[in-house]
């Protein structure tokens, strides 16, 4: 029996919910290898990851992509791509995703990447922001370092920082595309399975519990250790800020590097936090799951907020993605589930993703088709549900114009934009609404904090002995303080460098040649 086409599905737009920039230069073999997978190494002598399932979808897909014929051999494919060059790789491969909304989680950037605005112009779609909450609460964690404000300020400078980012796009999220390296807000991020695990405390942390913890984090962050916030407490803390904006919370649940220990990664773990998050009505979204992307859609049957995506494991087992999505879809809604890619430092990797999950959720409705399980029409609908409707829904994205039927990129791409109506929307203006205090946002120009970022001033160098701990939180230093001189962190280049005490501001050296820079290989918690 022949299988039916999902018409609908092969030309609809996508949503890419969760994503990463890409690397601007030019890659050569072991750098590419290194960015393809997970692992901390570009594989051992005599073997390569493109002998993988990733590596044969590739060839296979990307490939035809560069004007090579599919399977073309790993030392003729990157040749074409060093002959085409980094630019017009980065343009071929997003045009031909069929991608219309980006949602780039930029919180991490071991070296230089595409942003959410420079991702929607290559692909003629829309970019958005989400913000990564571990590291906007390590720059807060280095200002009180530095005496900029105290331990006690710390919750309301995290939450007014948050609600400022959420509030900074002056309107929806659907109604102004990226532009620069500004994009609109739509989510919020967290990591804390990469740091701590996620059987985080399910209760909302009080102000004075959050307040005892941030000591205890200073107080090893003057004794040289390295600006990385790995505490439970404020892990939740921060979930909880971002729930109580409204704003969609991003968790990454299950498959990730070597930094995360994959059994504390269970998104089981999470249920008594869920249970308690439902009273914010914030969506929280379990990002990848995989193995237990089948916990993951329990879970999304179960509590009315929650969703998954199987983002980072579809173009990582390649053939087998029909499986993985077929068994995320057993008990999760078809309205439960959303497409990402994951995509990072790759440009192949948006693509890669966008073909296999059309391809695998093709061959589940076609199936259901031909068994008589459900309609055409029904297919359709989920098609459109899954690929896009659920996305926008949650996160508050305007349709494309001309409603849900699918246009060609480039007809999308000349179109003005539509204005997003409805939750998301709503969210945002709650969020906007909440910065009336004034906004403890640092003055233009200041660096930012890296994600694993350099160690803090021990008190003898540039923190006073005693910290500045005002009575009332109220009492905080205004935003605008000037940052004392090499306060700033610097950002690390490679996975696995360690973390050095930061200085006196220096002079920046000169770029250093691609073939000097150490590949751009995924670093810890960047899925």
């Amino acid at each position: 029996m022949s299988v039916p086409r999902i018409e609908t599905l092969e030309s609809l737009p996508l949503v890419d919910h969760h994503c990463h920039g890409l690397v601007r230069r030019e890659l050569n073999r072991m750098d590419f290898e290194r960015a393809m997978t997970e692992a901390d190494h570009p594989g051992p002598r005599g073997a390569s990851f493109f002998d993988s399932q990733l590596g044969f979808a590739l060839r296979r897909y990307c490939a035809p992509v560069l004007d090579l014929p599919a399977h073309a051999l790993p030392d003729d494919y990157l040749a074409r791509r060093a002959e085409l060059g980094a630019d017009e790789v980065a343009s071929r491969m997003l045009r031909s995703a069929g991608i219309a909304d980006f949602c780039v989680d930029t919180g991490f950037a071991p070296e230089r990447l595409t942003s959410a605005a420079d991702l929607a112009t290559a692909a003629g779609g829309r970019g958005h922001d989400v913000v990564r909450l571990e590291p906007l609460a390590e720059q807060v964690a280095l200002d009180i370092v530095t005496g900029q404000i105290g331990v006690a300020h710390f919750p309301d400078h995290v939450r007014a920082r948050l609600a400022a980012r959420a509030a900074a796009d002056g309107g929806s999220a659907g109604a102004r595309p990226a532009t620069g390296d500004s994009a609109p807000v739509v989510g919020v991020k967290s990591v804390a399975a990469y740091r701590v695990g996620l059987e985080l405390p399910a209760e909302r942390p009080t102000d004075r519990v959050v307040i005892a913890a941030v000591r205890s984090w200073i107080g090893r962050l003057r004794a040289g250790a390295p600006i990385r916030l790995a505490d439970p407490v404020l892990h939740s803390f921060l979930i909880w800020a971002g729930a109580d904006l409204g704003l969609p919370v991003q968790i990454h649940t299950g498959y990730g590097d070597t930094d995360l220990h994959l059994r504390r990664a269970n998104p089981l773990l999470l249920t008594d936090m869920l249970r308690a998050l439902a009273s914010t009505g914030a969506p929280v979204l379990l990002l990848h799951c995989y193995p237990f992307h089948r916990e993951a859609g329990y879970l999304a049957q179960v509590f009315p907020h929650v969703y998954l995506d199987v983002g980072l494991a579809t173009h990582n087992v390649g053939r087998a993605s029909a499986t993985v999505l077929a068994e995320a879809l057993e008990l999760a809604p078809f309205g439960k589930l959303l497409f990402s890619t994951d995509a990072f430092a790759l440009a192949e990797l948006y693509p890669l993703g966008a073909r296999l999950f059309r391809r695998a959720l093709t061959a589940l409705l076609a199936a259901g088709i031909a068994d008589g399980d459900w309609t055409a029409d029904d297919a359709d609908r989920v098609a459109v549900m899954v690929g896009a409707g659920n996305a926008r829904r949650v996160y508050g994205l305007a349709e494309p114009a001309g409603g849900a039927e699918p246009e060609p990129t480039e007809a999308r791409a000349a179109k003005p934009r539509a204005r997003a109506t409805g939750a998301g929307t709503k969210r945002r203006a709650a969020a906007r609404s909440s910065t009336a205090k004034p906004s403890a946002e640092r003055p233009a120009g200041t660096r930012r904090s890296a994600e694993k970022p350099a160690r803090a001033e021990t008190p003898a160098a540039k923190a006073p002995a005693e910290e500045p701990e005002a009575a009332e939180p109220a009492k905080a230093k205004p935003a605008a303080t000037k940052r004392p001189a090499g306060t700033a962190a610097r950002r690390n280049t490679a996975k696995r460098a360690p973390a050095k005490k930061a200085g006196p501001a220096k002079k920046e050296p000169a770029a250093k040649p691609a073939a000097a820079r150490r590949p751009p290989k995924p670093p810890p918690d960047a899925s």
